[in-house]
């Protein structure tokens, strides 16, 4: 049944565009087109986006900053291990599911490292890649306070997560 369920949607929508005397085909090309113009636009923030977190980690420079923020991460309960994931998420989500996933592959799904680093990528948000995303979608050049807020958003996140799983799992 649920291989039915696409072609029956577009079905739905074909044939109630056609009662509403809608030229579907036009419709679908302008749609087209509307989709390769942001994708026009969305396309540099990206690239720089990509290239900023590739020259980050291959540097060293998130190495650097691990080991930097270690000592103040540890004495309020977060692994060193999890500083790299806390330092990308908000930069990239395929970096941060890397980060996450070599995580969970050297210390185990089930430790508190993996659990933390599980909650803390279901907790936070690719700030720089959303609002890369939206704002260049919708041709805006200033975000005023979103990107602030939404970094506080992460931390918050980032520091209940550690929190909740250190209460809950020891």
């Amino acid at each position: 049944m649920t291989s039915y369920i696409i072609p029956c949607l577009l079905a739905f929508v074909v044939l109630f565009a056609l009662g509403r005397k809608t030229d579907v085909y036009n419709a679908l090309v302008q749609g087209a087109e509307n989709g390769l113009n942001i994708t026009f636009h969305i396309v540099p923030a990206l690239i720089a986006l990509l290239t900023g977190v590739s020259m980050l980690r291959a540097s060293g420079a998130l190495d650097w900053f691990t080991a930097l923020l270690s000592p103040a991460m540890e004495t309020i309960g977060i692994p060193s291990e999890v500083i790299s994931l806390m330092l990308i998420r908000p930069l990239s989500g395929s970096g941060g599911l890397a980060i996450g996933a070599e995580l969970m592959a050297e210390h185990g799904a089930d430790s508190t490292i993996g659990r933390i680093a599980a909650v803390m990528l279901g907790s936070s948000e690719t700030t720089f890649y959303t609002v890369a995303v939206y704002y260049g979608a919708a041709g805006i050049i200033r975000t005023r306070y979103t990107i602030p807020a939404a970094i506080i958003a992460d931390i918050a996140g980032f520091f209940c997560s550690a929190l909740a799983v250190y209460l809950f799992f020891g």
